[in-house]
């Protein structure tokens, strides 16, 4: 073939590009920079945006012989006309030639309206309305902006069976029909997109899409230099921006990787758009129209792939999932075949298949629009097994969806599949059905729908955000260790971020008032004011509801709270795959069944449950027995002054001072519970010890716990905890006389909870000097713990107790904890 077509390159617009006169104008620009620039251009265009929609709408309204349908076609006439006047003037000639298109259109209209009947054949010829009115409009504008242009019907050049609705094209005749035109008509070509004709001129359409066909088929019979496509995004990006916020232009692709990734539902490209430039290796290249500056996606014929382990991540949205299993007396191969066969007879395509090894099961999908009629065939073609009973199962399932991970060498690089599925299950997303094709290029997998937007986010994080982890945060409790946790958060953001890779975005906050979500994220620098300025009130539930329902990957609930309906609502969060941080005793210390259950969903569902802050603050004591517990050794007992509170109070009162002062004072630094009774009756100090005990292995309810309650005698548990501290000055020669007593023995007074060969207390002790626990200052926590390998000499965990920076750091560390197993492929 002569070489002389070599430098065109065929430009293809779809309907938004083409969306309004503006976008025209925008478009018409770009064509004449390119060609001020030395190129050499002929462009394809669509319908106007929205506007073939229409045209199906409008016969399909005129057949059903319901007069409204001229109300369409004149909204569609009014635009046309308005555009056409907006971008090329008016002129009697040009009105001609267009009037005369629309009076076709709506001839052929009435002729449906009176018929009452729309063939394929019908619809073919009045769906190619939409690109013969853009073209001829745009060409015309193209001529009114100074730059000659021809319109060119791509019926007379593009030749097709008669399969209306999706034409087959004739390559050899259309090639030859191409370059004979373009031999004498070099020029601008406003090319007609989506339509073509069969040998006796009847008008066909090349399938929804089929303008981006349009322009390859151009392409490879000019032998251009290059493809575009023009579009509104800036390429093929690594997954769908409307899905995955974080998704970006791949700058190079491969013709099988390109196919691949349409084929599973990107829009970008149409997919039997790679099949005319493949042979001749006639690059394609993916433009934005909004941004034309941005070089695009080139897609070309070599492996572009290199290092890359994954080239991106598609998705269908919706797909119905069949599933056959069989008994032992039936052959699924034969079945497999037979279904197949019948499937391939009407013209329906398998999505994806997975077979079951034992050859006892299969399952397949479609797409939604064909699942009444593969059931139908399905059960007619396997009637008499069903009849006979060696079907056992036949289940057809909607409400999934299909995701498949592209890349050229994707069975080259072990363990992608494993990363894959690790991302998927530690999101707590199951997989339905699965397949790794033969060709190396994709890994697909059927979930639930609900589940897709989570997935996509999930694996794109593992893939192409590998270097950091983005957690998502939703906070409970805005008090004093709540606050002190965003500050800790709001100061390590950066060192998280640049020496773990750990991105920590606070998506939710609530407290007993008001409550805020934004998938977004809510910046830790201006949380306090978006909290009040955005707020709205909580209600019953919903927070926890809309924090489910946002189903985003990576998710931790932090629990600042000591609240009781808070605790109630962990099986919830656990059973949506959403992690948990707490350092609110009161889950693991109540019974002992809800704790099992507990550590049960956990392990269920994949996720972590991290309560380190329980006990001891910041202190390493539960990581510490669940190592030793691992290790394969035993706790024997243990024994620990385990309330950071009544440490506080008694190393202070063993100096000097009142009671209820020392208290005060605790109760104001943060160091007790909101109400301080709490400490004072041991509940706290009996919850932690209970929750050790079970880390240990054992199994103990709170009713097993005898506990010394601090609260002096007579006074009244229906008062506030403001009122109890107001009268507890009134009890301090209580506490006197205790000093005294202890101090005249040599001791000091600790409030020490210990266990031992199942038997468990919690009271108020003297120790003397040959206590470890008699060198406590300030808020220490210290615990002792006899094991089977520490027998001899007990090991002993001692730092502070209390104090809400020790424990949100603990919190933090936990939340880091998490986000680590997140970030690693192991667990």
């Amino acid at each position: 073939m002569s070489e002389k077509f070599n430098r065109i390159k065929i430009i293809k617009f779809g309907g938004s590009s083409v969306g309004s006169p503006a976008r025209i104008r925008e478009v018409i620009q770009v064509c004449k920079d390119l060609i001020n620039n030395g190129e050499t251009v002929s462009v394809v265009f669509s319908a106007f945006q929205g506007v073939t929609d229409t045209l199906i709408r409008t016969a399909q309204t005129a057949a059903a012989g319901d007069h409204s349908y001229v109300n369409e076609f004149e909204s569609l006439k009014k635009r046309h006309t308005d555009a056409c006047r907006e971008l090329a003037g008016e002129d009697a000639a040009k009105e001609e030639k267009f009037s005369g298109l629309l009076n076709d259109l709506e001839q052929v209209l009435y002729g449906i309206y009176l018929l009452k009947e729309l063939t394929p054949r019908s619809l073919d010829y009045v769906m190619s309305f939409g690109e013969r009115l853009s073209c001829l409009i745009i060409s015309e504008a193209f001529n009114a902006s100074g730059q000659q242009a021809v319109y060119t019907d791509a019926r007379l050049l593009v030749k097709t069976d008669a399969a209306f609705g999706y034409g087959k094209v004739n390559f050899q005749e259309t090639n030859r029909l191409i370059r004979e035109y373009f031999a004498v008509s070099p020029g601008l070509n406003i090319i007609t997109g989506f339509i073509g004709s069969t040998a006796n001129n009847e008008t066909t359409t090349l399938g929804r899409g089929g303008s981006d066909y349009t322009a390859a088929i151009f392409g490879a019979a000019l032998r251009a230099e290059e493809v575009q496509i023009w579009t509104d995004v800036d390429g093929v990006l690594t997954a769908d921006p409307r899905k995955v916020k974080a998704a970006f232009t791949i700058d190079s692709i491969s013709y099988y990787e390109a196919m691949e990734m349409s084929h599973f539902g990107a829009k970008v490209l149409y997919p039997p758009t790679i099949h005319p430039v493949l042979h001749d290796n006639i690059p394609i290249r993916i433009k934005n129209t909004l941004n034309p500056s941005h070089p695009g996606t080139l897609i070309t014929g070599s492996d572009s792939s290199g290092k890359r382990k994954v080239t991106g991540i598609s998705s269908i949205d919706k797909v119905t999932l069949f599933k056959i299993s069989v008994t032992g007396l039936a052959s699924i191969t034969d079945i497999t075949s037979r279904i197949f066969s019948v499937l391939s007879s009407r013209s329906v395509s398998a999505l994806l298949v997975s077979q079951a090894s034992s050859e006892q099961s299969i399952c397949f999908s479609v797409l939604p629009e064909n699942t009444e009629r593969v059931t139908e065939l399905v059960q007619n073609e396997l009637r008499h097994e069903m009849a006979d009973g060696y079907i056992r199962e036949f289940i057809c399932e909607t409400g999934v969806s299909l995701l498949a991970v592209v890349g050229e060498n994707l069975l080259n690089n072990p363990g992608i599949s494993g990363q894959v599925f690790q991302a998927l299950g530690k999101n707590g997303i199951s997989i339905l059905a699965a397949a790794q094709g033969s060709s190396r290029l994709n890994i697909s997998t059927v979930i639930k729908t609900e589940d897709l937007s989570k997935a996509l986010n999930a694996i794109h994080d593992t893939f192409f955000l590998s270097d950091r982890k983005r957690i998502n945060l939703f906070i409970a409790g805005t008090g004093l260790i709540g606050r002190t946790l965003f500050t800790q958060i709001r100061n390590q953001l950066n060192f998280l971020l640049e020496n773990l890779n750990t991105d920590l975005r606070i998506i939710g906050i609530v407290n007993t008032r008001r409550m805020l979500i934004d998938q977004e994220g809510i910046d830790v620098n201006e949380w306090e004011e978006r909290f009040e300025r955005e707020g709205v009130e909580r209600q019953n539930g919903a927070f926890f509801s809309r924090m489910i329902s946002s189903n985003l990957p990576n998710s931790i609930f932090v629990d600042c709270t000591s609240s009781s309906e808070v605790m109630e609502k962990y099986l919830q969060v656990l059973s949506a795959s959403i992690s948990i941080v707490t350092p609110n005793k009161k889950a693991n210390s109540s019974s002992y069944d809800y704790y099992l259950q507990l550590k049960k969903a956990a392990r269920q569902y994949n996720v972590k449950f991290l309560y380190e802050t329980n006990v001891g603050a910041g202190l390493p004591v539960i990581n510490t027995i669940n190592d030793l517990v691992l290790s394969g050794d035993s706790i024997l007992r243990i024994e620990g002054v385990l309330s950071g509170t009544l440490s506080y109070i008694f190393n202070k009162f063993s100096e000097g001072g009142r009671f209820s002062d020392i208290l005060k004072e605790s109760h104001k630094m943060g160091y007790t519970e909101p109400d301080p009774r709490e400490d004072l009756r041991g509940i706290d100090a009996a919850r932690k010890l209970l929750i050790l005990v079970r880390e240990g292995g054992y199994r103990l309810e709170p009713e097993d716990i005898q506990t010394e309650n601090l609260i002096p005698p007579g006074i009244s548990p229906d008062i506030t905890s403001e009122e109890f501290l107001e009268i507890l000055p009134r009890y301090d020669h209580i506490f006197d006389e205790l000093r005294e007593k202890a101090r005249s023995s040599g001791g000091v007074l600790r409030y020490i909870a210990s266990w031992e060969e199942g038997k468990a207390s919690v009271k108020l002790r003297v120790v003397d000097k040959t206590h470890p626990f008699y060198c406590l200052s300030s808020n220490d926590n210290v615990i002792s713990l006899k094991t089977v390998y520490y027998n001899e000499r007990p090991m002993i965990v001692q730092g502070p107790g209390a104090g809400a920076r020790v424990t949100s750091g603990g919190i933090l560390a936990d939340i880091v904890r998490i986000a680590n197993y997140l970030q690693n492929n192991g667990s």
